[in-house]
């Protein structure tokens, strides 16, 4: 018995840092928090976005954001060894706070972010009463995609996520998952992402992008109408404890009584992510 209590601690100890080391900072490739009015990155990677239309500079989810009019408004992104150009990327997390103005529309998709084209991509979107998470890598071993959604509700803030995690050359399950207010709501299968040109955008379409009805094909289009916050990039799949610090956000800013210690805490969590 005495030999079995550290060997049993040992165990736990290996299971704790198994779920609790998903999120590696060494991996970050883009942070754009709007904090400042821009659309910099904060992360060092300097993937610094420029505008289209005209942004409104508005108060997020904590901080600043952008609000946009889904008509003309968006982030042109750059091309980034990290991003998109490089690869391939067996692990990856693209999350973003976004409040949408009106989800019912079902003439036009509503991009939150978007990487990658028709060939290969990422692509994240509201549409018809739905929030979308998409991946796909149609060439090389052939992933024509995955398109899981979660419904929402129009002038509420959530934080979506999708999810690449120990990818391979080939097609497998519980390699791609969707994950909304720190939930996972879908892991289907999926595959690494092969290097990816076309544009990258944040609020509209830059170029080209699958959806999950095989729209997509052209150039600034899907143009998002409500606000997003802090939209962030990392070449690590983050897991349930790495995502509970944005559920906690989206509930404490939900609630009045809690929001100056919120305000706090968050802005020293983003702090501590952006040096």
């Amino acid at each position: 018995m005495t030999k079995f209590i550290p060997i049993f601690s040992i165990l736990l100890m290996l299971i704790a840092v198994s779920i609790y080391a998903a999120r590696d900072e060494a991996t970050v490739q883009a942070i754009w928090t709007f904090d400042e009015g821009d659309a910099a990155d904060t992360s060092g990677k300097d993937v610094n976005g420029t505008f289209a239309g005209e942004p409104e500079v508005v108060d997020g989810i904590v901080g600043k954001a952008l609000q946009f009019d889904g008509v003309d408004d968006g982030v042109k992104l750059p091309d980034s060894n990290g991003l998109n150009t490089g690869g391939p990327f067996q692990n990856r997390t693209i999350a973003a706070y976004f409040n949408c103005a009106d989800v019912s529309i079902a003439d036009r998709k509503q991009t939150i972010f978007e990487e990658g084209g028709r060939t290969r991509g990422i692509v994240v979107n509201v549409f018809d009463g739905q929030v979308y998470v998409g991946a796909w890598n149609r060439a090389e071993y052939q992933w024509v995609g995955a398109w899981p959604s979660a419904p929402v509700e129009s002038n509420t803030w959530y934080h979506v996520a999708l999810v690449l995690r120990d990818t391979t050359n080939a097609v497998e399950d519980n390699k791609f998952e969707m994950w909304l207010n720190g939930e996972m709501i879908a892991s289907e299968p999926g595959g690494q992402l092969f290097a990816h040109g076309d544009d990258t955008g944040i609020a509209h379409t830059n170029a080209n992008a699958v959806f999950h009805d095989d729209d997509g094909a052209g150039t600034n289009r899907d143009y998002f109408g409500g606000i997003i916050d802090e939209v962030i990039v990392y070449n690590s799949p983050f897991d349930a404890a790495d995502f509970e610090e944005y559920a906690d956000a989206i509930q404490a800013a939900t609630s009045v009584e809690p929001q100056g210690k919120f305000t706090t805490t968050w802005g020293t969590l983003k702090s501590q992510r952006t040096r």
